[in-house]
């Protein structure tokens, strides 16, 4: 079995693999300050309440966005489950070769989804990922990373309205009955959810023109992809599972480029 971990800027997510079976998810917020001793008794825990031995990982794998927090969480999988984890960054085998400017400034969440769509869908494929930020990537047929489109995302667009505007709240980001909204709640949710939707089906179209791609598939994922995927029709398929899915694609082609990815001796976990 093998650890995955999606480290974004908001959340953490983890995910348990055997073979190419998800067996179980976790999730953890990434704002609050943890020590490896923190991160390594709340990992070893989850796993237990899942029934999961610790014994049981075989090796692990991590993509992050968040620099701060990867000394101690690296540490917390070393000690507390014996395992040796792939970092996602450059230089690593992904089936996906970069052609931007400036390919070291891509994000690893964005290249892990890049690899999981690309094989799971073929390409050419362009693959949003509904998070703190939204983004849109380009993949080619051939497996080129060949652009991408940052915007801000559904729940930062929410923040700023109730932190900027004194009068505003904080709301539930869901579709409204009507985008006629009658009264504030409503209105902001008509505003951030049909505003995401036309946001989507705009950049879609104009990636569609000015790549000239006219078989394009759309992929989908992030925590608020289902709410969107579900409003249009520029989306083809929603993939909750994208982004492990790709940590565990990459893990499997370094295991078999490298002989050293695994267990290493003294993990508490042992």
């Amino acid at each position: 079995m093998i650890l995955v971990v999606d480290i974004g800027n908001t959340n953490m997510v983890m995910g348990v693999y055997r073979g190419t079976a998800l067996k179980a998810t976790f999730r953890l917020m990434t704002r609050t300050p943890r020590t490896s001793d923190e991160y390594g008794v709340l990992i070893t825990q989850l796993l237990k309440e899942r029934g999961i031995p610790v014994s049981d990982l075989e090796g692990s794998i991590v993509a992050s966005v968040v620099p701060d927090v990867m000394h101690s969480f690296l540490g917390a999988l070393v000690r507390y489950t014996g395992t040796k984890p792939v970092n996602v960054g450059p230089g690593m085998k992904t089936g996906i070769r970069i052609v931007t400017e400036d390919p070291r400034a891509i994000g690893a969440d964005r290249i892990v989804d890049a690899v999981a769509a690309y094989e799971k869908y073929g390409g050419p494929v362009l693959v949003l990922d509904f998070g703190t930020a939204t983004t849109y990537d380009l993949i080619t047929e051939k497996g080129e990373f060949a652009a991408g489109i940052t915007a801000p995302g559904i729940r930062i667009s929410s923040e700023a309205l109730w932190t900027q505007a004194a009068k505003l709240p904080n709301i539930e980001i869901r579709k409204p009955k009507s985008i006629l909204a009658q009264e504030t709640i409503s209105s902001m949710q008509a505003g951030l959810v049909y505003g995401q939707i036309g946001q989507t089906e705009y950049i879609v179209r104009k990636v569609r023109e000015e790549s000239g791609i006219r078989n394009l598939k759309v992929v989908a994922t992030g925590g608020l992809g289902r709410l969107i995927a579900d409003e249009t029709d520029a989306i083809d398929i929603y993939d909750s599972s994208l982004t492990l899915d790709g940590l565990r694609i990459i893990y499997e082609k370094n295991e078999k480029e490298k002989g050293n990815v695994g267990k290493v001796r003294g993990g508490k976990g042992r």
